[in-house]
């Protein structure tokens, strides 16, 4: 019988994977046993809210988003006033592309407690899908004067929906302002790059990538962004050494991977 369930277990993971013929890491067949182990825990304590919430952990470590979900839901039915158990529900939900479903999820939090997390998270999916709610949660939260970070994060947000919408100029300016309180925010810079990068100014998008990565110089999509614009200006043989600099810092970077063999 335990062979059976470490059987489905593995089914599940290579399902959540996309259904790809993956071979295991050592670091995802420890995750799997302790999946099985946490699984028949769980059985034997179903009341226990300490080892499911370590299920839901170990499912997210391995991208099982819907089986995360599932004893998400199952504490949910116990708690339903948890505005953290609706805030963990709805970063699965968001990290399982189920964007409608996180929304309603975030705003089930926020009804609960607002928390500013709660609140940012809400505002940043609401950007990313034009919706301008985005902007009046953090006019909201920047009235509260929590301090430059929480600025740096409602300026990143407000310019994500800004270069969703296609105002550039505005976006470009917001992401400037974010840098300005927040230099080490990455997302900022990355998206201030993609607005020269898809306008096809690749030296200012090239400037771009190469001040983030002299902020942080362990970070792999910039190097992977950097290198598309080294390849986009004919500059091929740079851009290879980027692109496995950047595999190098994420084996994870399917797309660099990809890049290399064209390359090379």
């Amino acid at each position: 019988m335990k062979n059976l369930i470490s059987f489905f277990i593995v089914c599940a993971f290579t399902v959540a994977c996309g259904g790809e013929d993956k071979k295991l890491t050592p670091v995802d067949e420890a995750q799997l046993r302790a999946v099985d182990d946490l699984s028949k825990k769980v059985k034997e304590n179903p009341d226990s809210a300490g080892l499911r919430m370590k299920l839901i952990n170990t499912y997210d470590s391995l991208k099982m988003y819907r089986e995360a979900i599932e004893q998400t839901d199952s504490l949910i039915k116990k708690d339903s006033v948890n505005n953290g158990l609706w805030f963990t529900k709805a970063q699965l939900q968001e990290d399982n592309r189920d964007t409608a479903e996180a929304i309603r999820s975030y705003e089930k939090a926020l009804h609960i407690y607002p928390s500013i997390e709660a609140q940012l998270s809400l505002a940043n999916l609401f950007a990313e899908t034009k919706n301008e709610k985005a902007l009046l949660i953090c006019r909201n939260v920047m009235s509260m004067a929590l301090g430059r970070e929480a600025d740096a994060n409602c300026n990143f947000i407000a310019g994500v929906y800004f270069a969703r919408i296609g105002d550039k100029k505005q976006a470009l300016q917001l992401f400037d302002k974010a840098i300005n309180d927040n230099y080490t925010l990455m997302e900022a810079y990355m998206e201030k790059g993609f607005i020269y990068y898809d306008s096809k100014n690749y030296e200012a998008a090239l400037q771009v990538f190469e001040t983030a990565l002299r902020v942080n110089k362990t970070y792999a999509d910039a190097y992977y962004w950097k290198a598309k614009c080294r390849e986009a200006t004919g500059n091929k043989s740079e851009a290879l050494i980027d692109y496995k600099r950047s595999l190098g810092l994420d084996k994870q970077l399917k797309e660099a991977e990809d890049a290399i063999k064209r390359l090379e």
